[in-house]
């Protein structure tokens, strides 16, 4: 089994939720979460506020990134899996895609001086 990095992204539909919608969506992301984990592949994950920076070449700092963007990314899992095409079904049942989300996979590089 290999680590498989799942960068999930929001669709501009989740930013149109209740507050109930977005409690009833978070419960169904620690269904999901709880489910990988009775699996033995979910490694790690971490949700991420929309705060941030941008640094840049010649340390060029800005804000960013911004919530009005239309795919900032609101968090990460490593899962394991055998193949890129296996973490990609894994990602399918992410609770975000109805909402117009999506979910990169990546394959995790694995370097042997390290």
């Amino acid at each position: 089994m290999k680590n498989f990095m799942l960068i999930f992204r929001s669709g501009s539909d989740a930013m149109k939720m209740s507050p109930e919608e977005s409690q009833q969506n978070m419960q169904k992301w620690f269904s999901w979460i709880g489910e990988l984990q009775s699996k033995g592949i979910y490694t790690a994950g971490e949700a991420l506020l929309p705060t941030g920076k941008t640094v840049k070449k010649g340390n060029l700092v800005t804000d960013g990134p911004y919530a009005e963007s239309k795919e900032m990314v609101g968090g990460f899992f490593i899962v394991k899996a055998a193949s890129i095409e296996e973490a990609a079904e894994i990602a399918k049942s992410c609770p975000d895609l109805p909402q117009g989300g999506t979910v990169e996979v990546r394959d995790v590089a694995v370097f042997d001086n390290m």
